[in-house]
């Protein structure tokens, strides 16, 4: 993962709605969750606003759906979170030795 990447992950992060929708799809597991039951967890009154938060984390590669006939499902895109987390876990402590706490060994 390149730095540029990272930046638009974590920008669309920014957000405490999409954060909110990131993170009850990451619960939901592979399955993913139906827009409609989306909406409802995370407490957003209107689908348009759901909607475009959804194609923020779309265009990052952190979300993705899926058309099950009448129903659309979102799910979050674990290889692209493992990748932003293991990118920002990947420098830690490199210059200087770690024990994994945060702390100077």
């Amino acid at each position: 993962m390149n730095v540029e990447q990272a930046a638009k992950q974590l920008e669309a992060l920014g957000s405490p709605a999409r954060l909110r929708i990131y993170r009850a799809l990451v619960r939901a597991g592979h399955a993913g969750l139906p827009v409609r039951q989306l909406q409802e967890r995370v407490g957003i009154p209107a689908a348009s606003t759901l909607s475009h938060h959804l194609h923020r984390l779309i265009l990052t590669g952190l979300v993705s759906q899926e058309r099950q006939a009448t129903t659309l499902i979102c799910r979050a895109v674990y290889p692209a979170m493992n990748d932003l987390v293991g990118f920002l876990a990947d420098e830690c402590c490199a210059d200087e030795t770690c024990s994994g706490t945060g702390e100077a060994a």
